[in-house]
């Protein structure tokens, strides 16, 4: 049975505090509120990650992860993060290929799959982003390029490797723009994105992946988008800022 999880990507937001304070209420609403079996994740900046992965220790459900990881193991790369460093804090989790990442810091499939490689050697799990732009949406090539974004990123894995492996589709068009993906078309992308799975290991294989949705996915709509078929949860950005609207989130999956 595939997991169920919620990840909150709190990206460039919230000192050290504030993210200490939020964190807190996440966890002590989680403990009191959400009665189902899902993952939760926040996955916050470098400056939370040691204090916020010990909030998280008493609570099964809860994990940490990183926003980014450098591709390589250490070195002279002033202002980045390894992989080995965020295992150290007791982060479990990262983000990879974000589509923020891909745009405004040009990282390429063939540096993804690096980081993916590093990530995994380093026993952290990655939340692999994959998506189309607004154009690419229209001129129907969204198939495609999501195509392309596997086979270049995590399709080089073994089936033992790609089994640690969450995928994120994140529609461009939809992050930050207070648009959204229908139900319908999300789930039409995510079953095509378990097709892809299947086809390049087994129907196992796919069915034991975890496909989140990450565009604009809030209160109001996660029971929706939540219901298809082949979305098994969310990968939350401005919504996971607010504990409330976080948690509303993670319920929509008690059981």
């Amino acid at each position: 049975m595939r997991k169920k999880i919620v990840a909150g990507n709190w990206k460039m937001n919230l000192d050290y505090q504030q993210g200490l304070s939020l964190f807190s209420e996440i966890v002590n609403m989680v403990k009191d509120e959400v009665v189902g079996t899902q993952q939760v994740i926040v996955c916050s900046p470098a400056i939370h990650l040691s204090s916020i992965a010990q909030l998280a220790k008493p609570v099964a459900n809860v994990a940490v992860g990183a926003q980014n990881i450098h591709q390589a193991e250490s070195g002279a790369f002033t202002g980045e993060i390894s992989a080995s460093q965020v295992k150290s804090v007791g982060a479990e989790y990262v983000i990879l290929g974000h589509s923020e990442r891909r745009a405004y810091f040009g990282e390429t499939d063939a540096l993804l799959c690096q980081k993916v490689d590093v990530t995994l050697k380093n026993g952290l799990f990655p939340i692999f982003c994959i998506g189309e732009t607004q154009q690419e949406r229209e001129s129907g090539a969204y198939f495609e390029v999501i195509k392309s974004q596997l086979a270049a990123g995590v399709f080089h894995l073994s089936k033992e490797e790609f089994s640690k492996v969450i995928l994120a589709y994140e529609p461009v068009w939809a992050i930050g723009t207070g648009l959204t993906a229908s139900p319908a078309q999300a789930q039409e992308v995510h079953a095509y994105i378990r097709e892809q799975v299947a086809a390049q290991y087994d129907a196992e294989t796919a069915e034991q992946t975890s496909i989140l949705y990450g565009g604009s996915c809030n209160p109001s709509n996660a029971a929706d988008l939540f219901s298809q078929a082949d979305i098994d949860g969310g990968l939350i950005g401005g919504a996971s800022l607010k504990s409330r609207d976080f948690l509303d989130i993670i319920k929509t999956f008690n059981n």
